[in-house]
């Protein structure tokens, strides 16, 4: 079976309602494994333009599944091949948390093997 790429991938706007309370990015990010598929996830990247501390969560079928924090105006980048397999019609999705009335930018790059 041929392996294809999936990328999610935007810059969202947020505004913090406390580092407890993620809460889904406007637009959405999110990406279902097709049924006759498997995936597993590559990298995240992450960028925050606020100057506080923020975090992105992985969230697989409702419940967490990785956290990654991101530093006051940072970057980060975690390699995450041979980490997490993705059994066909798995859920993920990417919450955002920051300090209350925080307000920035989210710029996310994931990238997905499908095979």
């Amino acid at each position: 079976m041929n392996s294809q790429p999936r990328f999610l991938q935007g810059a969202f706007p947020f505004e913090g309602r406390g580092l407890t309370e993620p809460v889904a990015l406007d637009g959405g990010l999110a990406y279902t494994v097709p049924p006759d598929r498997r995936a597993q996830l590559v990298y995240f990247r992450g960028g925050n333009s606020s100057t506080e501390l923020i975090y992105a969560l992985l969230v697989r079928g409702g419940e967490p599944m990785r956290y990654f924090p991101i530093g006051a105006r940072a970057a980060c980048h975690v390699p995450l091949r041979v980490v997490e397999d993705l059994a066909p019609d798995t859920e993920l999705a990417v919450l955002l948390a920051a300090p209350e009335q925080v307000t920035g930018t989210l710029v996310v790059d994931i990238g997905i093997i499908e095979s």
